[in-house]
């Protein structure tokens, strides 16, 4: 997990330098942080690690401020690599031995001396001419935690510009109000890509409840017509933000279907809010998964959560989704039409077109996606790095507007506002009374059952890494991406919950402090500290 390590937690005492140059602001600083540097971290979690990363990755940082911190750091452990030998002079060389009761420093200095080839040539590449390739190349090559490395590298550059420049750009963090956003957007009139589902209800609704207004964001919603339309759009750089299933930006990251393109996923939109119906001409036949053996089964993407979560339902029933069944790619609305020419004989899809098929007596609802993953990803708001690069402010302001609106389409007592609102023509289309059954969660299931399931669909924009991880698992499952896979490096690379999660708590909500939790699905436990453990043990039980 991306925690930092207690050996690694930043003392304001040990950073005594001379007056410092701000690559920024181009004025000197003193070198120790101000009294109140740590106050202006007093809202985050343990380890900004996390905020600092997804910083980066929008271009928030200037080279030189990454260059100084890697200076200040190399400074230290140089002190630390001094003591180092002063304690330890009086060893032989078969106890400089590197194990885990070390410390961080210890640890480093330790894989220092076998980098350079002992502990003369150690000491000498330390204090001489090329010493920061001496420290570099251990970071890169050694056994030690270089993410926590990294981290205290980025903490000490965030704090110091964060407590001594009035000029820099990263101080706006500590004072996003809708004000202050709306008067830096470097682009306030934007055009957001995405689908009409009751998933994009953040999005949808933001425009009509005015939470986009709120943060000075002028929005062009542009409906697309399927989720392979949104992919190559987002590529091709048409539109600024988009509305993504949730595999999405770690599939087109990875290049998985598509050119590699860098995408984000800023924060998840919705939770749950999909089902499997079952065409009504199977009623009464089908109560299983393993019945479901022959079926045309109509999902929006390869990889998407829907993809993934039928497959997960699948084979623990026994069947072979590659091959005990047909899975046909459909845009949703075109899935209502297949499934009554009977051309599908079921669907998983989201909302509201399960209801749909139910409400036209088309089909029925066999199991939501909530009982197979409560609480899973579904939908979230994505854009393309080198958009979020040019237009940092924008991004920020987008996000926070998303977040805000998740957050209040969560409460029970807006979801029949929020109904009428994205239910008009412009947006989905759909006749308000499905679109209201499917967001308050009392609903006919097309069996003469009435239910009411509060989260039948529900709006956490909290981005857990282990939503990640568990997706990746999934695609080296259904060999949809190569074994062996870094599952940490992919979620920090597409995943900005720092961020996501700093946002959220400016907005006064009380997001997790922690990135990974385990995930408990219908038939099994995701522990996302042993995704392999977890991929091996399906593929042992099931076969596939």
């Amino acid at each position: 997990m991306a925690i930092l390590s207690s050996t690694y937690s930043l003392d304001a005492n040990l950073l005594n330098t001379d007056p410092i140059k701000c690559p920024n602001c181009g004025q000197f600083h003193p070198g120790q942080l101000a009294s109140h540097g740590h106050d202006v971290w007093a809202d985050m979690p343990n380890d900004p690690i996390e905020l600092t990363n997804d910083l980066i990755k929008m271009g928030l940082y200037s080279s030189e401020v990454l260059d100084l911190a890697t200076t200040l750091t190399e400074n230290q452990l140089k002190v630390s690599f001094c003591q180092f030998f002063r304690n330890r002079l009086d060893l032989s060389p078969n106890e400089f031995a590197i194990n885990s009761s070390l410390d961080g420093v210890d640890r480093l200095c330790l894989e220092v001396i076998q980098t350079a080839g002992g502990i003369e040539a150690a000491f000498a590449a330390a204090f001489g001419d090329r010493q920061g390739e001496l420290f570099q190349d251990t970071i890169k090559t050694g056994n030690f935690n270089r993410r926590q490395f990294l981290a205290r590298v980025l903490t000490v550059a965030s704090l110091i510009m964060l407590t001594n420049c009035q000029k820099d750009q990263t101080a706006d963090l500590t004072s996003d109000s809708p004000n202050n956003l709306a008067q830096k957007l470097e682009k306030p009139a934007i055009k957001i890509g995405f689908m009409p589902v009751t998933c994009a209800t953040p999005i949808i609704m933001s425009q009509p409840l005015g939470f986009y207004e709120k943060y000075g964001l002028k929005v062009e919603l542009v409906k697309m017509q399927n989720w392979a339309q949104v992919r190559d759009s987002a590529i091709a750089g048409e539109l600024d933000a988009y509305h993504m299933l949730s595999p999405m930006p770690l599939a087109i990251s990875l290049g998985l279907g598509s050119p590699r393109f860098p995408i984000k996923l800023a924060s998840i939109e919705n939770t749950n809010g999909n089902a499997l119906t079952v065409a009504i001409k199977h009623k009464n036949k089908v109560k299983s998964a393993a019945e479901l053996k022959g079926f045309t089964i109509a999902i929006p993407l390869i990889y998407s959560i829907q993809n993934l979560l039928l497959r997960y339902y699948l084979a623990a029933g026994g069947l072979n989704p590659d091959r005990d069944v047909k899975l046909v790619v459909l845009p949703p609305a075109d899935m209502i039409i297949k499934l009554a020419n009977g051309e599908i004989d079921a669907m998983i899809v989201a909302e509201p077109f399960n209801q749909k098929a139910v409400a036209e007596k088309l089909g029925f609802i066999h199991i939501l996606s909530s009982e197979i993953w409560p609480g899973h990803p579904c939908c979230c708001l994505a854009t393309g790095q080198p958009w979020i690069s040019q237009y940092p402010n924008t991004f920020r302001a987008l996000n926070k507007a998303i977040i805000d609106g998740c957050n209040y389409a969560s409460q029970s007592q807006h979801r029949a506002e929020i109904a009428r609102a994205i239910a008009a023509p412009e947006y989905l289309n759909q006749p308000e009374s499905l679109v209201k059954a499917v967001l308050t969660g009392s609903f006919e299931d097309g069996l003469g059952n009435i239910h009411n399931v509060r989260d039948r669909i529900d709006f956490d924009p909290y981005p857990w890494k282990s939503f990640s991880y568990w997706i990746a698992t999934q695609f080296q499952r259904w060999n949809l991406m190569p074994s062996n896979v870094d599952h940490e490096a992919i979620a920090d690379e597409v995943f900005l919950t720092g961020l996501a999660r700093h946002l959220a708590k400016q907005l006064g909500q009380n997001p997790p402090t922690v990135i990974l939790r385990k995930e408990q699905l219908k038939y099994d436990r995701f522990d996302p500290t042993d995704p392999e453990a977890y991929l091996q043990q399906q593929i042992k039980k099931f076969g596939f």
